[in-house]
C-alpha cells in the first residue's frame, strides 16, 4: 500500500510535558513486595530495593511516578508506613483484600524515587478520609521543620523536605467499588476545599482532580462537568484513567481503540472548555491520563481470586504476559498522547512492575523487559521536545470501534535538532510504500533507524529470553527532504533525523 504524508517545521501541537513519559505503582500484588524491594535478593541494596529493577527503570527515563494508590489509597493510613518498621501495623487492604506489612512508606519510597532521579506524584486518601489527613501528609513530606509533622519527619532521619510538587485528590471517586465513594458534587466540593488547603502549605502545587475512572461509565462525561464546575479554579489536571484489551481476538478492532482513546480525550478537553466559559475562569486546566496500559490477559481470572482470598500477603496479582500485538498497540497509545499534548500534560502507565507492568520480576529471580518496555522506553527517551502535526493520506479501514483509522499510524517530535518519526504499520498483510516530505528541513539525515518486528502476534518475553526487542532497522533512507521506503506489515519504527 501506498501511503504519503508530510511535516513541517512551523506546523507544531505543542511542546511536550516530559511527564507525558511517567508512571504508576500501587500497593498492590507484588508491585512493591518482591517487585522493586525484596531485603535478602541477591540483587538488593542496603535498603532493600532490586538493583536489576532499579536499573530496569532507570533505563525508561521515568520523569515522575504516581504513588502509593490506586483503589489502595482510599483506605490507607500513610502514617502507618512511617517510624521504625517493626512498630509498624499490619493492615487488611480492602481494596484487593490482601494484607500490608507496611515495611515500605512515604520514607522509603522516596529513597528509591531519588535514587532513579524520579518526581514523586503523591496521592491523599479523600475515600475513608478527608482534608485534615492530607494537610497532616504534606505538612510531613513538604515542610521544612518546627512543627510536629515535620519534626517527626526529621526524627524519622529525613532532615530536607521532600518538595512534592504533583498531588492527586483521590483516586477514582466516581467508582462504587471505591472505598468513600461519593457523587460529582459532593466529591468536587471536598477536592476543591482540600486543594485550597493543600496550596497554603505548598504555594504552587499541582492539584490533580479525579476524573472518570473509564469512558464508559454511566456518568461519563457529566461525572467531569459536575466535579470541575466544583473545583475548576483551584485545580489543575483532571485525571482519565482507560485499560484496554482484545478478548475478541480481532487485531484490526484492538489497534482501533487508539482512536476511540482519541475521542475520549477530546471530550474531556470539550468538558474542561465548556466549565472555564461558565465560570469565566481564567486559569486552564489540563489532562493527566494517570492509568493506562493493556489489561485482560488475566483480569477475569484474578478479579476470581482477589473477591475470594483469604487476606494473602503480597500475592501474585495482575502479572500479565505482553504480546507483540500489546507492543504495537502500545506504540500507538504513545503516539496519541504525543499528538495531544496539547491537552494532556501527564500520562501514567500503570503499573510499573508485576503488575500489568513492563517490567517483571520473580521473588529470589531474575527480572526482564517485557514486550511493551520498548516502545515505552523509545518514546520516553526519543519523544520530548515539540509535538508537530502529521498529515497522512493512506489506505485506512472501519471497524467496531472507529471508522477511517489510518494503517500507518505516525506521530512525530521535534527536538535538539532531531526529528523523530514514530511508526507503526497496523496493516495485517501489506508492507507500507512510505513518501513522508519534511517541510522547511534542508539539509535533513538519517541518524538512526529502529525496528520491532517480525514475530507472532502473541510472542512474548520472558527470564533469560527477550526476543522482542528493538534492532536497527534498514531499508529507509532520507533524501532532497523526503523519508521513503518500506515499512513491513505489523511494524513498529522510531526514525531520527538529523535537522
Amino acid at each position: 500500500m501506498r501511503v504519503s504524508a508530510a511535516i513541517h517545521r512551523e506546523f507544531s501541537i505543542a511542546q511536550i510535558d516530559d511527564r507525558l513519559y511517567s508512571a504508576f505503582i500501587e500497593h498492590m500484588g507484588r508491585a512493591i513486595y518482591s517487585g522493586i524491594y525484596e531485603p535478602g535478593h541477591p540483587q538488593a541494596d542496603d535498603h532493600g530495593f532490586r538493583r536489576d529493577v532499579a536499573q530496569m527503570v532507570r533505563d525508561l527515563n521515568i520523569p515522575a511516578i504516581r504513588y502509593p494508590g490506586g483503589n489502595f489509597v482510599s483506605a490507607y493510613n500513610w502514617e502507618d508506613g512511617i517510624g521504625p518498621k517493626a512498630d509498624r501495623p499490619v493492615r487488611l487492604d480492602l481494596a484487593w483484600r490482601s494484607k500490608e506489612s507496611n515495611q515500605v512508606g512515604i520514607n522509603e519510597f522516596a529513597i528509591w524515587a531519588q535514587d532513579l532521579g524520579i518526581d514523586m506524584m503523591l496521592a491523599v486518601n479523600l475515600g475513608s478520609r478527608g482534608i485534615s489527613d492530607a494537610r497532616n501528609f504534606m505538612e510531613y513530606v513538604n515542610h521544612p521543620s518546627g512543627t510536629h509533622w515535620s519534626d517527626l519527619r526529621r526524627s524519622h532521619g529525613v532532615k530536607q523536605p521532600y518538595n512534592v510538587k504533583m498531588w492527586c485528590l483521590g483516586n477514582e471517586m466516581d467508582g462504587p467499588w471505591q472505598i468513600g465513594h461519593k457523587e460529582a458534587k459532593e466529591y468536587g466540593r471536598l477536592a476543591d476545599e482540600t486543594a485550597k488547603a493543600l496550596r497554603q502549605l505548598t504555594p504552587g502545587a499541582e492539584m490533580v482532580v479525579c476524573g472518570s475512572s473509564n469512558d464508559e461509565m454511566p456518568t461519563y462525561p457529566d461525572w467531569e462537568r459536575g466535579v470541575l464546575e466544583e473545583c475548576y479554579e483551584n485545580v489543575d489536571y483532571i485525571s482519565l484513567h482507560k485499560y484496554f484489551g482484545n478478548s475478541s481476538r480481532d487485531t484490526l478492532n484492538f489497534f482501533g481503540k487508539v482512536e476511540e482513546t482519541g475521542r475520549y480525550i477530546q471530550s474531556i478537553a470539550g468538558v474542561i472548555d465548556f466549565v472555564k466559559a461558565k465560570k469565566r475562569a481564567k486559569n486552564d486546566v489540563h489532562i493527566c491520563f494517570d492509568e493506562w496500559n493493556v489489561w485482560y490477559h488475566k483480569r477475569e481470572q484474578d478479579s476470581k481470586n482477589w473477591k475470594s482470598w483469604d487476606w494473602p500477603e503480597a500475592p501474585a496479582l495482575l502479572e500479565e504476559d505482553y504480546t507483540f500485538e500489546d507492543t504495537l498497540f502500545v506504540a500507538c497509545l504513545l503516539n496519541e498522547f504525543i499528538r495531544r499534548s496539547d491537552r494532556v500534560r501527564i500520562a501514567c502507565i500503570a503499573q510499573l512492575v508485576n503488575v500489568i507492568a513492563p517490567i517483571r520480576a520473580e521473588a529470589g529471580g531474575p527480572a526482564w523487559r517485557q514486550s511493551i518496555y520498548w516502545p515505552y522506553q523509545l518514546a520516553s527517551i526519543h519523544g520530548r521536545g515539540t509535538a508537530l502535526r502529521v498529515a497522512v493520506d493512506g489506505p485506512s479501514y472501519n471497524c467496531a470501534v472507529a471508522d477511517d483509522v489510518d494503517y500507518l499510524d505516525v506521530a512525530a517530535v521535534e527536538g535538539d535538532g532531531i526529528v523523530t518519526l514514530f511508526m507503526v504499520n497496523r496493516h495485517l498483510t501489506e508492507e507500507a510504500d512510505l513518501r513522508l516530505s519534511l517541510t522547511g528541513y534542508p539539509g535533513a539525515t538519517l541518524l538512526d533507524h529502529q525496528v520491532i518486528q517480525g514475530h507472532d502476534l502473541m510472542a512474548t518475553n520472558g527470564p533469560g529470553r527477550e526476543p522482542i526487542a528493538p534492532v536497527a532497522g534498514r531499508g529507509l533512507a532520507v533524501e532532497d527532504g523526503m523519508v521513503g521506503g518500506a515499512l513491513a506489515p505489523l511494524s513498529y519504527h522510531v526514525v531520527r533525523i538529523r535537522v
